[in-house]
């Protein structure tokens, strides 16, 4: 049994730069839990901190229910595989895979067997006399997976295992990973910023950005109904279409969303109408994936958008229309870029009261119910507004060009509302 458990953790370096900002999350026995997040989320600092290399500033990690901070790295039984290999370059394959086991003074015919069923496990019992600098960058990932499988530990950390690899090389290897880590039954926590990989790989999802933990879930709960704006942004190829809505309210009747001069009406008796009500008179934001859009006949009645192809791209399996449908989009500020200064305007509201006023027109009372009600997404990033180009999947290579009129049905069930603090509203909607 190995479980772990972060309990109100924070990382704070000796500059002042917050690496982690207040994490809790619970892994389970045998689970496969990915942390996924752009560059500089704080996804490695967490594993690091689990395995003792880097000491929280203010919180408690716990390993199958016991305090580990005061425990030595080599005490904790977790295996940590890196980005880098990090094998050691004059050593054998054979050496390096049994290196622990050496370290823990294994006789050398039980080590040998061992490092023999680990290695031929791993597709790579055909090159154990060679050197690190004679291998493949697939071979040396298996290698350095293959030294944290044989020490048989309670927990697996992976740091961006597969990043430096080809794609069709890093395909391969996860579902070796995945296949590998669920027979074994070992608790694995697997960092990336692929979300491909995260989606994929993963039982359950923890989605972070500067330190803030955004969400967590099982991959479909995560893209289904992704809890923030900036998840909703972030998941997802193409990205969701984020368009600025005017909220207006008939009652027992619908509920029209108003997208610059084009309308979708919302059934007052979907179970949602109610939540996106509370807004009346205001705007929100509301997010649809491009498959919940199916080209029509331009006269085609109902929830349909009309507008211009932009511009095509092709992929060679479909084809993605950007359409120009006179609508306003909301872009959440640089997906993994750098947090705005955290600067105070005279009337206390900063970078992101100002954005927010940019968004809704008005001033602090949302800011006020943001940081005393919704402080976890203070990060989730300011809010930008331009013309929305609705991404929509076509067959490859459609006959329609640049400038064509296009039609698209809109699936009602399948879209989400949020806020202009970013958060979603629908929250108790299943």
């Amino acid at each position: 049994m190995s479980t772990v458990a972060l309990k109100d953790v924070s990382k704070i370096w000796p500059d002042g730069t917050v690496a982690v900002n207040h994490a809790s999350l619970d892994v389970g026995d045998g689970e496969f839990m990915v942390l996924l997040g752009p560059s500089g989320c704080g996804k490695s600092t967490i594993l690091r901190m689990i395995a003792g290399l880097e000491d929280p500033s203010e919180g408690d990690i716990l390993l199958n229910g016991s305090p580990v901070l005061e425990v030595p790295p080599r005490d904790r039984s977790i295996a940590m595989v890196f980005q880098d290999f990090a094998l050691y370059p004059h050593m054998s394959v054979s050496d390096n895979i049994g290196f622990p086991l050496k370290l823990s003074k294994v006789d050398p015919g039980p080590r040998g067997e061992r490092v023999g069923d680990v290695a031929t496990a791993l597709g790579i019992g055909d090159v154990l006399g060679r050197k690190p600098g004679q291998l493949s960058g697939g071979q040396r990932q298996r290698v350095a997976m293959g030294r944290a499988i044989i020490r048989r530990p309670g927990l697996f950390l992976m740091d961006e295992p597969l990043s430096n690899l080809d794609s069709g090389l890093r395909a391969e290897l996860r579902n070796e990973i995945t296949g590998l880590t669920r027979e074994l039954g070992v608790t694995t926590m697997y960092v990336t910023h692929d979300q491909a990989e995260a989606l994929t790989m993963a039982d359950r999802v923890a989605i972070l950005r500067r330190g803030v933990l955004q969400d967590v879930g099982t991959p479909t709960e995560v893209y289904g109904r992704p809890a923030t704006l900036y998840v909703a942004a972030f998941l997802g190829s193409p990205r969701m279409n984020l368009l600025e809505a005017a909220v207006y309210v008939h009652l027992d009747r619908y509920i029209q969303l108003n997208f610059g001069e084009q309308a979708l009406y919302l059934p007052w008796n979907d179970i949602r109408a109610r939540a996106v009500a509370h807004y009346h008179g205001e705007r929100i934001v509301v997010g649809l994936r491009a498959e919940a859009l199916t080209p029509v006949a331009i006269d085609t009645p109902g929830a349909v958008f009309r507008g211009r192809i932009r511009y095509l791209e092709h992929h060679g399996h479909e084809s993605l229309a950007y359409l120009d449908i006179g609508a306003t989009a909301v872009v959440v500020d640089e997906i993994g870029g750098t947090a705005p200064e955290a600067e105070t305007a005279g009337n206390g509201g900063g970078v992101l009261k100002n954005a927010l006023q940019r968004l809704t027109g008005r001033g602090g009372t949302a800011v006020r119910t943001l940081e005393t009600e919704a402080p976890s997404v203070l990060n989730s990033g300011r809010h930008n507004r331009r013309a929305a180009e609705l991404s929509v999947r076509l067959a490859p290579y459609p006959a329609v060009a640049p400038g064509h009129p296009l039609a698209v049905s809109v699936r009602m069930d399948a879209l989400h509302f949020f806020d202009e603090r970013g958060g979603r509203i629908d929250v108790g909607w299943r």
